[in-house]
């Protein structure tokens, strides 16, 4: 079973990486695919607005002892009114139930009496009121003049804060791309629009422009450090931040989404159609495009925005510049590394000697003339076999016996081998 609090410490450090950037073109192509979708829904499908937009007429019976099979009595009774079109039913505080339907008209007094009947209450328990499509009108104009209010502050404040306009155009571009694939969700599948809906479509641009500040925020501090010590390329630095966030962006919509799937269960099988299952459902659908877009679209695009800049050119050109001079020595010792040492035994080695002759590498030799440079056949003594007093010590451990050779051929204490010899010990402390 993996361990996703190590995964997160990899991602963070660097030590693990997923390339956001590198592969943007597939994020853009999967984005297209599900805008496409969504166009088709809106313009093809169209939107099933409620009955506040549209205008109709709302029925509330109260005092209903048995709320069971609402919906089919509710029906009932409206199509023996003569009421045609879509009925939408609502169970209100256990005992209270909402029917909207379109416009009754004259019709009006015939359908309360039948839903009285149909539900077994008297006739002054049934209400009705008319909802003119004007107040709809009016609800969706200022709802699309909030949108656009909110959009310009949010790009006026993104850009006054990462003092780049480009950050602003991704961030806005993320949202609007979360917008459209909501609303679409809600035109393919014919979920009903209504003021609460539109509440969660604003909502949820709050969540998604959340999570898109907290990678951007990581971003400017990724590429500020790589324009100063110029080591890593803009790209580099900006992928870094994806993944050095994405524990966090993944952490905090799986914590947002928990809830409010609950709510959505608890909605579809209990409560029926209703506001708070209105609600949940814009914002279940907008948090998840939202955590999506922040990660797969908003960097990506600032990345492409920022990529033809002279200056982000330099530091891409001086940071693969440094990259290339620290993996070439790597690259030759790994070369080297495996290739075996060579042996300087006596017959191994000829060194020459200063006035440019061969020396001869035995002492019987008659030739022989000792290296100069050769400290080891100058200070040993030899001892009473014709060997180094200290040739009898025990060999240390790991020492070959071509480490023992010095370059003249001659053996060499197998102590000194590995270090300089005769040094002189430090004179002990005082104890006074």
């Amino acid at each position: 079973m993996p361990n996703f609090a190590q995964i997160g410490n990899d991602l963070y450090t660097g030590k693990r990486s997923i390339d956001f950037i590198g592969r943007q073109k597939t994020w853009y192509a999967v984005s297209a695919v599900l805008i496409a979708l969504a166009l088709v829904g809106i313009f093809a499908r169209g939107l099933n607005f409620g009955i506040e937009f549209r205008g109709g007429s709302e029925y509330r019976i109260s005092g209903v002892s048995s709320t069971q099979g609402y919906e089919d009595k509710a029906r009932a009774a409206i199509s023996q009114a003569g009421i045609p079109g879509n009925i939408v039913t609502t169970v209100i505080g256990g005992s209270s139930v909402r029917v909207q339907t379109e416009d009754a008209g004259d019709k009006n007094d015939a359908a309360k009496a039948a839903l009285a009947q149909g539900f077994g209450v008297g006739s002054t328990n049934v209400s009705a009121s008319l909802i003119g499509p004007s107040w709809g009108q009016s609800v969706s104009s200022k709802a699309i003049q909030a949108l656009v209010v909110f959009l310009i502050l949010v790009a006026l404040v993104m850009a006054a804060y990462f003092r780049t306009w480009k950050m602003a155009v991704a961030g806005l571009v993320a949202l609007i791309h979360d917008l459209i694939i909501t609303v679409g969700v809600y035109a393919l599948f014919g979920f009903e629009i209504t003021p609460s809906s539109m509440i969660g479509f604003l909502t949820i641009l709050g969540y998604s422009l959340y999570d898109t500040v907290v990678v951007f925020d990581k971003v400017r501090e990724n590429t500020a450090e790589a324009f100063l010590t110029r080591r890593l390329t803009y790209t580099q630095a900006a992928n870094l931040a994806v993944n050095q966030t994405l524990v966090r962006s993944i952490n905090t919509t799986v914590v947002a989404l928990l809830p409010i799937a609950a709510i959505l269960v608890v909605g579809f099988t209990l409560l029926g159609p209703g506001t708070l299952l209105d609600l949940s459902l814009a914002l279940f659908v907008g948090i998840g495009v939202g955590a999506y877009s922040s990660i797969f679209i908003a960097t990506p695009l600032l990345v492409d925005l920022r990529r033809s800049e002279t200056a982000v050119k330099d530091l891409d050109k001086a940071a693969l510049r440094g990259q290339s001079r620290e993996t070439a020595p790597a690259a030759a010792a790994r070369v080297t590394k495996g290739r075996p040492a060579a042996r300087t035994g006596a017959t191994a080695v000829q060194p020459t000697g200063v006035g440019g002759g061969r020396l001869a590498t035995d002492r019987s030799d008659p030739t022989y003339r000792s290296d100069p440079t050769d400290r080891s056949a100058q200070s040993e003594p030899a001892g009473p076999t014709g060997r180094s007093d200290a040739a009898e010590l025990p060999e240390p451990p790991g020492v070959s016996e071509g480490a023992r050779a010095s370059s003249s051929g001659r053996e060499v204490h197998k102590w000194a081998s590995s270090g300089p010899r005769n040094q002189p010990r430090r004179p002990p402390k005082s104890k006074r």
